[in-house]
């Protein structure tokens, strides 16, 4: 029980931005953090592909699963995965999410 409350914990904390620093991150790292990513999302055009296009991203009020455009919601998609998306929150660091929020915010 107290392990869960400790996870609960740390994970409050990552998406509450303490160990992420949103508004931080360098969009050409971020791009090149992306590559892996243009496998599955456009960014270029709004045609999906295996999961949808990101092609304005942050102009759009609303995420897919109907939450409202915020880093901590996107950051929220990249950990968490989903629909076939794999979970990247132990794939990337702190500071390639970021870079990757970064270059997300430039579509």
């Amino acid at each position: 029980m107290r392990s869960a409350v400790l996870w609960a914990g740390l994970a409050a904390v990552l998406v509450s931005g303490s160990l992420f620093s949103a508004g931080k991150g360098d969009p050409a790292k971020g791009k090149e953090v992306f590559e892996q990513c243009g496998v599955c999302h456009n960014t270029d055009s709004d045609e999906k592909k295996i999961g949808p296009a990101l092609k304005g991203l942050y102009k759009h009020p609303k995420l897919k699963n109907g939450k409202a455009v915020s880093d901590q919601n996107v950051l929220g998609i990249i950990n968490a995965g989903g629909n076939g998306m794999p979970s990247y929150s132990d794939m990337l660091s702190d500071e390639e999410k970021s870079d990757l929020i970064a270059y997300l915010r430039t579509l």
